[in-house]
């Protein structure tokens, strides 16, 4: 996409210091907050709005209710107190009385505001010499000595409280957008991609209107549904990316159309002593449908722990091996590879088909045999690390490439798998469960396949909380269970201690674990510091049953299967994420018997509450539902985040995945039509791509 765009974005890109009331030595506060161009301040997000229809009068105030007033500092001053504190107050008057405003230990408020100056404050009111409201929050509505009168507007107004700063105050912002909104939403109008019969469609509003409706809104639904169009624009830009990456990776190459013959498939089939869940039945109905097909599959499979993923990989690899292909499973550790291959083994016993393994460890001629037998087409089923990407490795007929715990490799090493010729279909996998509207987000290149339904029998874990106090009891039932030949883990979130947090570390506890409590027992410690060698070795041990105990930090979270390991004890589990917790747990219920998982944690606010969710519910999608509610969205593309700006301001995929499933619709429909967008009807959807989203065109290769 090198093509001079057709759409102009230069006045909404030129620099801040030129719009009206800057000028060079605010335009420096404006850049320190980001605000480099008319563009950043125009797509500027509003902290909150308070609705002037909420407001309290001053006179109808009660100690004990929460409260909003507007009003005018008539007095301020700072007031120490015998114990050495500072309370900054202030004395606000509206046109129904006075009442005093404090805050206590914040001082350095009183070079901050005036007299004359008009706030917004909400908080209790309490009695202390009279009534007094402490806020938990204030917006500077205007100074009273600098022509910004500060009156209120008109009857229901919504007032704006913009992120700002020391230099840049919020009266100073809403200033700009008072002097610059009306001619900035003139220029943006030009960017419109949206057809007026789309919009209808949609329910959505041009885009200048959104983002009037976002800085001078009639109401609080009214900014709401700016904000929902603002969010479609952010869902569906990167869904356009992602539609663009996968017609290339999936329609511009032709894919390989599997032959089933179910030579191999119905005597795997029949040779299981269970049946299938119906959601892996749903699930390989979807990836027949893709590997039958001359479209190449370019498939995400996510399933929580147990649901069977690798049972439905090996149906998958079985049909390319029914049409003379080869089929890859790529596993981010040794261990994990070489237990994959066990598994393969063990399921494919009475199949002809050989499943060659190739890894690191590998002696010389052991690698030289897999490597004669991935070029000469022996191996059928191959399995290994990262070492199947390197040069030198060659197969004979590789059509299906299968990712498992594909967070560990990255875009871009997902990306390689689609360089060969012909073009393997490509299945990765997840257990690490994440909300829908987070898996398309991340995720859009690739279309999406859940297993949402445990295999029947599973014996759910049993999940305690406790607090420290309890911590022998704890340590009582662990020794308990080994005493009757279990095996069990003691996680902790540090690898040793430091001054900074008061926590247990994994290395100190390791040592007094063996010399006190399990000194009777055999110990192994686990950490992300060591040699890999030396991690190799513990976790061989562990499999093994030559250690009963295992000390560990979180890097054990993706890890082999221990049918053994029935107890899982998590020491700070306040500390841990959910989903990090739910991988944790997941270590332990691999095999028949009953299992436990202990939190040992000192619990309040939102640590309370992920823990409750987390005790209560073993479903792991439901758990990355709450901690993506709970935890905020954060920085969701990790190593993907380019440039200085958050990839999502406006949505919310904890309350948007409507809407972004139909930016996803509209997104693909437009590229399946137009993979290039060089219809005129897509010329602005391409100059908005490329002004706006330039560093993931990069990241994609398609930029």
């Amino acid at each position: 996409m090198s093509r001079g765009r057709e759409v102009d974005f230069s006045l909404l890109d030129k620099p801040v210091q030129f719009l009206k009331g800057v000028g060079p030595r605010r335009a420096e506060g404006l850049q320190r907050m980001g605000l480099l161009t008319a563009r950043d301040v125009l797509f500027h997000v509003p902290r909150r709005y308070d609705d002037a229809s909420t407001v309290d009068d001053i006179a109808d105030l009660d100690v004990g209710m929460d409260a909003t007033v507007r009003g005018r500092v008539r007095t301020k001053g700072v007031i120490p107190t015998r114990a050495g504190l500072r309370i900054f107050q202030a004395v606000l008057e509206d046109a129904t009385g006075r009442i005093t405003v404090a805050w206590p230990g914040q001082p350095w408020l009183d070079r901050k505001l005036r007299e004359g100056d008009v706030l917004l404050v909400t908080g209790p009111v309490k009695f202390f010499h009279g009534r007094q409201i402490q806020p938990r929050e204030f917006t500077l509505m205007g100074r009273g000595d600098e022509g910004d009168t500060g009156e209120e507007g008109p009857e229901g107004a919504i007032f704006v409280a913009y992120p700002a700063s020391e230099d840049v105050p919020q009266w100073v912002l809403r200033g700009v957008f008072e002097k610059n909104l009306e001619s900035l939403l003139r220029l943006v109008a030009a960017e419109e991609y949206l057809p007026d019969d789309e919009r209808t469609r949609l329910g959505l509003p041009g885009l200048a209107e959104a983002l009037e409706s976002l800085h001078r809104p009639t109401s609080l639904a009214d900014a709401e549904t700016g904000r929902k169009r603002l969010a479609f624009d952010e869902l569906f830009f990167l869904q356009i990316v992602q539609a663009q990456v996968r017609h290339r990776q999936t329609r511009e190459r032709p894919g390989i159309a599997a032959q089933r013959t179910n030579t191999l498939i119905r005597p795997l089939h029949e040779s299981l002593p269970f049946s299938l869940t119906h959601a892996q039945a749903a699930v390989l109905r979807e990836i027949t449908a893709d590997m039958t097909s001359t479209r190449r599959m370019n498939r995400m499979l996510q399933g929580d722990v147990g649901a069977g993923k690798t049972l439905v990989a090996l149906f998958a690899m079985l049909l390319a091996a029914e049409g003379g292909w080869q089929s890859v499973l790529l596993a981010p550790t040794e261990l994990l590879a070489e237990q994959h291959a066990r598994k393969l083994r063990e399921l494919t016993a009475d199949l002809p088909v050989e499943v060659a393994l190739l890894t690191g460890r590998l002696g010389a001629a052991d690698r030289r045999n897999a490597l004669a037998a991935l070029a000469g087409g022996d191996a059928q089923l191959v399995v290994g690390t990262h070492a199947l990407l390197q040069e030198g490795v060659e197969f004979r007929r590789l059509g299906l490439v299968v990712v498992d715990e594909q967070h560990r490799f990255g875009v871009r090493q997902r990306m390689l798998l689609a360089e060969r010729e012909p073009p393997p279909d490509v299945l990765v996998m997840s257990a690490t469960p994440i909300p829908r509207s987070l898996a398309l987000t991340l995720y859009g290149d690739l279309d999406l396949s859940v297993l949402d339904e445990l295999p029947p029998g599973r014996k759910p874990i049993q999940t305690f909380l406790r607090y420290p106090r309890s911590r022998d009891a704890v340590y009582g039932f662990v020794d308990e269970q080994l005493s009757q030949g279990r095996q069990a883990y003691v996680v902790y979130p540090l690898v040793e201690e430091s001054e900074k947090v008061d926590l247990r570390a994994a290395t100190q506890e390791f040592e007094r674990l063996s010399s006190e409590v399990f000194s009777h027992r055999r110990l192994g410690l686990l950490h992300g510091q060591m040699h890999s060698d030396e991690k190799d070795a513990t976790m061989r041990a562990f499999l093994s049953g030559e250690l009963e105990l295992l000390v560990a930090t979180s890097v054990i979270e993706v890890g082999i299967d221990v049918p053994n390991a029935t107890v899982m004890v998590i020491e700070h589990a306040e500390r841990f994420g959910l989903s990090q917790l739910h991988q944790l747990r997941g270590r332990v219920g691999r095999g028949s018997d009953e299992s436990f998982c202990v939190l040992v944690a000192e619990v309040g606010g939102d640590a309370a509450e992920r823990l409750k969710v987390f005790r209560d519910t073993t479903d792991g999608f439901e758990i990355a539902r709450a901690d993506l509610r709970i935890r905020g969205q954060g920085d969701l593309f990790g190593s993907q985040q380019h440039g200085r700006d958050p990839v999502l301001r406006f949505a919310d995929l904890s309350r948007d995945e409507g809407i972004l499933l139909e930016a996803q619709r509209l997104a693909r429909r437009i590229v399946e039509a137009d993979p290039e967008l060089d219809d005129p009807a897509h010329v602005r959807v391409r100059g908005v791509l490329e002004a706006r989203y330039a560093e993931r065109l990069k990241l994609f290769g398609v930029g």
